[in-house]
């Protein structure tokens, strides 16, 4: 059994990937292209941004939104604890140190009391100065933007959303992509919209910050092109054939395989409902469900689960094991007083069952079965 299956999804598609990837062999061109800006018109108008700018990954996407904040030493980045490094080792890259906030129990996304005291805290040491506060959309879950934006606001920050996990989701009408100064989003194979390879973009509403988006991506160009170099930038550009097999995708994405992972994930509700924490549903929008997440009753009941679904041929996963604040390479830095026990808890508990939009009745009935076993 696949956890994510993307042979399904392959086989879906198969006639229009492989027209696209045999035009692009045709053609032979391989770096930009036809395809390439195709994919980021569509993507704009999907989400409802005015700039997309496609890069090499999701990592590359952030740092380059770092760099084009002018991100750098001194600066304090503020993340929530549940998170992949991702989220914020750009800008940790760039001299900026990471603030970590704990999460919200009814969310898993950034909790903005957390955020509002790790601010004055911040404020009150006087060390860093607040620039920069990173939403994760956690798990495809959209984030509370009214109460992030308002802290940011407030506290003359800048709303990054990382998005890299919840295109196709939405807040109170607006797709996620579509918040904060900047967003990102990574192409990873495994996400919601995913190429087979590496592959990410960058979107804004903010005409200047394109343009300087689009000069870091290709080594700080300037108007003369590749050669007229007027910045340090970097190489992160998405080719041509990861762009044409996103396309068809992207279409399918917005025709059913949002609806179809809402489906399974009810599937999934109705049969867990009683017996395990399940995953947080959004009030005011609609999940991704890049993942399937459930909270066990503690650390042991985890471990038996997973065994159990083991031993039953049913892959399982943890998103993600250690919160942000424990991990190795940043247990030193400052926590403020913040204890992280929202955090702490989801990381112990959490367990993740196999989900995507092909998972057939029959088998995610084996999967239901299995884990109710595990749990009587």
């Amino acid at each position: 059994m696949e956890f994510i299956d993307l042979k399904a999804q392959y086989r879906a598609l198969k006639p229009k990937i492989d027209a696209n990837i045999q035009a692009v062999l045709n053609a032979g061109q391989f770096i930009g292209g036809p395809y390439v800006k195709a994919l980021e018109e569509k993507l704009c108008a999907y989400v409802g941004r005015k700039h997309c700018i496609t890069c090499g990954n999701g990592t590359d996407a952030l740092q380059a939104a770092y760099m084009a904040l002018g991100v750098g030493e001194g600066d304090a980045v503020f993340c929530p604890d549940c998170t992949f490094i991702a989220s914020v080792e750009p800008a940790n890259m760039l001299g900026a140190t990471p603030v970590f906030c704990d999460v919200s129990i009814d969310s898993y996304n950034l909790a903005p009391e957390s955020l509002e005291r790790q601010i004055q805290a911040v404020l009150s040491e006087g060390k860093l100065k607040p620039r920069v506060v990173v939403a994760v959309d956690f798990l495809g879950n959209p984030c509370d933007y009214d109460a992030i934006a308002a802290i940011c606001d407030k506290y003359g920050l800048t709303l990054l959303e990382d998005a890299a996990q919840s295109m196709g989701a939405s807040y109170k009408g607006k797709m996620c992509c579509s918040f904060g100064t900047i967003s990102t989003t990574s192409f990873f194979p495994a996400k919601t919209l995913g190429c087979y390879g590496d592959g990410g973009a960058i979107f804004t509403d903010d005409d200047a910050l394109a343009d300087l988006l689009r000069s870091i991506c290709v080594h700080g160009k300037g108007p003369g092109g590749k050669y007229d170099n007027i910045r340090v930038g970097v190489n992160s550009r998405l080719d041509n054939l990861q762009a044409a097999i996103l396309l068809p995708k992207l279409e399918a994405l917005a025709e059913y395989e949002i609806r179809d992972r809402e489906a399974a994930a009810g599937r999934y509700g109705a049969a867990f409902a009683g017996k395990l924490i399940l995953p947080p549903v959004p009030a005011h929008g609609q999940h991704s469900w890049y993942q399937y997440t459930l909270l066990a009753a503690d650390t042991a009941q985890r471990e038996r689960l997973i065994a159990h679904l083991k031993e039953r041929g049913i892959p399982t996963n943890l998103y993600y094991p250690t919160p942000m604040h424990a991990l190795p390479v940043f247990r030193a830095l400052e926590t403020y007083g913040e204890t992280y026990p929202n955090a702490v808890e989801y990381c112990d508990r959490t367990i993740s069952i196999p989900m995507h939009p092909y998972l057939e009745a029959t088998e995610q009935q084996q999967i239901i079965d299995a884990v109710l076993e595990a749990v009587r």
